[in-house]
């Protein structure tokens, strides 16, 4: 089994699972073996390869738990249209937004998807991403939503990033139930959760719960019969409007509720009170040009975990770098630097039920690591469009160098 040692970071930080807190460490090393750390501390020892971190900054691989990555084409048509000042609801209403992507979809062939997803996550990786949550929802018909979850699990097994697939089915209305949405809810749950069980590729189920989109009814009804087939629900919540969303993520147990721009206190409540992770996305309000921004402090004072994510995506958020995500996150959420860290890392992975392996730097987890080309980490955000990666480790093996 080969072995790697970082030798010389000058700061490591990263979350420690025993003191439940995030924590920074000082002239250290870090022993890797095989794909997992070994040892965090200080004269480690030996190692078939030594990496010299040059006394930089060293963090964890960060955890993107939501995007929206297999699409053929973007939609520059409808961001110049927003230029002109168009929103997007009326754009959606006048036959753009997720429907746009439709055709694409629908129309290209799987090792099409499969390249251009492929690219993506070389530019995910590249920026320090290192686990991904990728969703389908573009198809929305049986055989192209079973064809958008086999393209991600196809790249997933050829790429060196860690895909997590999620079946999104209930993203929007295609045309061809645009006056019997209810019909639609009835083929969700009646053929294509059932398929997708049975295809054994996506862990979670997730629904665009929004005015427009699906009521709290028809969610609750989605993500009831995904629960039966053994899919984890997740919901898109209050993004535009307070639907009810956040109040329908606890009462169902959802793992995490998304967006929550609009989030009432009886839905902030609900999330704390069932443990709902909050999964913030700046980057789709900065994309879309508005200035209402999720309400980090009252979720942070409730005692709702938070997670961030880019929300990459064609139309409404065309964002893969985390790290810009946490610039965003720091001057508009007002968050710390220390917390955007974590809720970029291990609150992630606990939205993606995968904090026991990674999302830290700790002994036993994989070895998903970045060394940074600074020294501090408040100047992650602080240089807002530079990402100074010097190196991004990928399951203890070195997989990218600028």
């Amino acid at each position: 089994m080969n072995s790697l040692k970082l030798i010389n970071i000058g700061q490591l930080v990263t979350y420690d699972s025993v003191k439940n807190e995030m924590v920074v460490f000082e002239n250290t090393e870090i022993a890797i073996e095989g794909n997992h750390i070994k040892e965090v501390g200080q004269n480690l020892g030996d190692a078939d390869q030594i990496f010299d971190c040059k006394n930089k900054l060293v963090t964890p691989g960060f955890v993107d738990p939501h995007t929206h990555p297999v699409f053929l084409d973007g939609r520059e048509n409808e961001f110049a249209m927003r230029l002109q000042g168009a929103i997007y609801e009326e754009i959606s209403e006048a036959g753009g937004g997720i429907v746009n992507s439709i055709n694409g979809v629908r129309n290209s062939s799987e090792s099409d998807l499969i390249s251009r997803v492929k690219t993506r996550m070389d530019r995910f990786l590249s920026l320090g991403t290192t686990t991904v949550e990728c969703k389908s929802g573009y198809g929305l018909s049986t055989e192209s939503e079973l064809k958008s979850l086999k393209v991600i699990n196809e790249v997933n097994r050829n790429h060196k990033i860690d895909m997590i697939p999620t079946f999104m089915g209930g993203h929007a209305f295609p045309p061809e139930f645009k006056n019997n949405p209810n019909d639609y809810v009835d083929l969700i749950c009646n053929e294509m959760i059932p398929a997708v069980a049975e295809q054994g590729i996506a862990k979670f189920n997730d629904v665009f719960c929004e005015n427009g989109y699906f009521t709290v009814e028809q969610t609750k009804r989605i993500l009831d019969v995904g629960k039966v087939h053994g899919l984890i629900p997740r919901i898109h919540a209050d993004e535009f409007e307070d639907s009810g969303a956040a109040e329908l993520a606890g009462e169902i147990g959802s793992i995490s509720a998304d967006h929550l721009m609009l989030v009432s206190d009886e839905g902030i409540q609900e999330l704390a009170e069932n443990g709902v992770i909050a999964t913030l996305l700046p980057g789709t309000t900065f994309f879309l040009g508005k200035s209402e921004y999720a309400p980090y402090q009252k979720l942070k004072e409730a005692g709702v975990d938070v997670a961030l994510a880019t929300d990459f995506n064609p139309g409404s958020c065309h964002i893969q770098s985390m790290p810009f995500i946490l610039s965003l996150s720091c001057i508009y959420l007002k968050m710390t630097v220390l917390d955007a860290i974590k809720a970029a890392t291990i609150t992630s992975a606990k939205s993606l039920l995968l904090n026991k392996t990674t999302g830290s730097i700790e002994i036993g987890k994989k070895a998903d690591i970045i060394v940074w080309d600074i020294e501090r980490l408040v100047q992650i955000p602080y240089l807002v469009s530079d990402h100074p990666i010097q190196t991004i480790i990928k399951s203890g093996e070195i997989v990218f160098t600028p």
